[in-house]
């Protein structure tokens, strides 16, 4: 009977290390597999050297389980797909999420077709999910579910993952709490064991962000307006539209202009800035913090209101573009969610939120139960029935 081989992205950290473990157990035949894809210290936070570190670890982790390792280098390809992505989306005042593009680009695309070419049946990471298989209809369908334990379930970063990968991946444990990664590893004698969690951005390592974009994203002085919580702006009556039209006013955003609110400081650049940032704004004197509602890169301004409840942060719906839709278990389409009780988050760890959809022309719009705070553009939506993750979008 064939063995499957199996490459095991290999991360230097413990949850990859125990994955590795498990499989080895099982008896696949393994091959550890570290993704060099960032080499430029001048924005490290430290002095350390995180790939170096991060690499030796995964190194000596396969040397421990006695299976063949190499070092890719990836770094033409998470510049090209990953930082340039990155520095034009903040350019154009949208906030992108470099570890969904990183998986859906790199690890589960070039690095899959890496894995492939040595002869690989499949492909493993240390992610906190399951796939798992549905042979109910004539073709098999793989679901992508949570992770069990609620805490560090990384479904949502892998949101923008299809059929054609999820056969071909293996999330060994999905099944464990980070707890039980723990201990498996220290009883194994894993040097990972007590390893931290890695920080900061996919592969990039401890990085300042403001510090990273400045390498492209040049200063520039701009205003800080401040928008009252009692403005007109948010005061309109919405019950006279119809169904389509409520739901299109209720997910545009708002065209703020300067005389909309008074002159409260200078900001350095505003593409620096994201919808529900708090920090950086560096403007004192309020009873409560202010935080970024709206951000013009054009006109190189930055709206901001007092506490974590003024109405320009809360929104009740969004929409994405329905053709750009990424249906993780593609036997599921529009009607069909339309009879379904739904869930969906719109960053990590965000507890699930009860929604539903509608669909028209070219957009499907995402109504909350609950207002949400600071919706941003650029981020995705993930769509979930129970534990199952069945599509996503880029929120406009």
């Amino acid at each position: 009977m064939k063995t499957n081989k199996v490459v095991i992205a290999l991360s230097g950290g413990v949850d990859s290390s125990v994955a590795a473990f498990l499989l080895k157990k099982k008896g696949y035949d393994l091959i550890g597999l570290f993704m060099k894809n960032w080499h430029d210290e001048n924005v490290t936070i430290s002095d350390e050297c995180p790939w170096l570190e991060d690499s030796n670890d995964a190194m000596l982790v396969a040397e421990k389980l006695n299976i063949p390792f190499q070092t890719v280098d990836l770094s033409k390809e998470y510049k090209e797909r990953i930082i340039d992505y990155m520095f034009d989306e903040y350019s154009k005042g949208n906030t992108p999420n470099p570890d969904i593009l990183c998986n859906r680009e790199i690890k589960f695309d070039v690095f899959m077709d890496i894995a492939i070419s040595l002869g690989a049946d499949y492909v493993a990471t240390g992610h906190y999910c399951r796939v798992i298989e549905d042979n109910n209809n004539e073709d098999v369908t793989y679901q992508l579910h949570a992770g069990i334990d609620n805490l560090k379930d990384q479904s949502y970063f892998l949101c923008q993952l299809n059929q054609s990968q999820l056969k071909k991946i293996i999330f060994p444990i999905g099944d464990l709490s980070k707890t039980e990664v723990r201990k498996i590893a220290r009883e194994n004698n894993l040097i990972t064991a007590e390893k931290k969690d890695s920080q900061g951005l996919c592969f990039v390592g401890k990085v300042s962000l403001p510090d990273f974009l400045q390498q492209k994203l040049k200063k520039r002085t701009g205003d800080v307006i401040e928008i009252s919580s009692e403005s007109d702006l948010y005061k309109n009556d919405i019950n006279q539209l119809e169904k389509y039209e409520k739901l299109e006013f209720l997910s545009d955003r708002i065209s703020y202009k300067k005389n909309d609110g008074k002159l409260i400081g200078q900001h350095h650049g505003a593409h620096f800035f994201t919808i529900g940032q708090r920090k950086g704004l560096s403007i004192g004197g309020y009873k409560d913090p202010l935080f970024v509602i709206s951000t013009n890169t054009s006109s190189n301004e930055i709206y901001v209101g007092e506490g974590k409840s003024h109405p320009g942060l809360l929104k009740k719906v969004l929409k994405i573009k329905y053709s750009e839709i990424n249906w993780v278990n593609n036997t599921y389409n529009y009607l069909i969610l339309k009879g379904l009780e739904l869930k969906a988050r719109i960053r990590y760890r965000q507890k699930l939120q009860d929604i539903k959809v509608e669909k028209f022309e070219d957009y499907l719009y995402v109504e909350f139960k609950e207002f949400q705070s600071a919706i941003t553009p650029g981020q995705f939506v993930a769509i979930y029935q129970k534990n199952q993750l069945i599509a996503s979008g880029v929120i406009l």
